[in-house]
């Protein structure tokens, strides 16, 4: 019979009977799957076998902690940005997955004095790094703390593409209206035209 599939945070094993490979994940003492595919075991060399988890090529791609995310902005509060997440690096997900990015997660330093609304707006398309796989595994913990990541495509008032002036700011070439955004350095692999 094919191996059957693991589902999303299945618990595989306790931490002490083996060590944690690729699509797994450690938590409480105990080996969880982080993504949905088939388990395999490898003897360690030395020490306990190490247990992954590989994903079936027709099963979702899956945010994993540590990868590049591109995301979308869907609503802001003091406290955090609420977002979709639409990449995996380059790979488009066949279905939104939501995300947060924390107040204390926008910038690397003075995050005191960070305000979400000068960082992020509705609509706002940025790059992220997945910090962790959330609650339910449904709502992603994402960090734009990296000077890589951060804003990436703004529209402005009139609808036009903004172009970032700083690290904080981005202003519309047709109107030459400023707004302030946590800019991310853009490298060219990460643009989604």
């Amino acid at each position: 019979s094919p191996p059957r599939t693991r589902p999303l945070g299945e618990r595989l094993c306790s931490a002490e009977e083996a060590t944690a490979g690729s699509g797994t994940y450690t938590r409480h003492g105990f080996i969880f799957s982080s993504l949905a595919g088939c388990l395999e075991k490898r003897s360690g060399d030395s020490g306990p076998p190490v247990v992954s988890v590989v994903r079936d090529a027709e099963s979702q791609l899956l945010p994993d902690v540590g990868a590049v995310v591109t995301c979308k902005v869907c609503s802001i509060n003091s406290r955090f940005a609420k977002v979709h997440i639409l990449y995996v690096g380059s790979t488009p997900l066949k279905s939104a997955f939501r995300g947060t990015i924390r107040r204390e997660d926008i910038r690397a330093t003075e995050k005191d004095k960070v305000e979400v609304y000068k960082s992020f707006r509705p609509g706002d398309i940025v790059l992220a790094k997945v910090i962790s796989l959330g609650d339910a595994q449904s709502n992603y913990l994402l960090s734009t703390a990296e000077n890589e990541l951060g804003v990436v495509v703004a529209r402005s008032e009139a609808g036009v593409q903004m172009v970032p002036i700083s690290w904080c700011e981005v202003q519309c070439p047709r109107t030459h209206t400023k707004d302030f955004r946590k800019v991310a350095r853009v490298q060219p692999q990460f643009l989604q035209t």
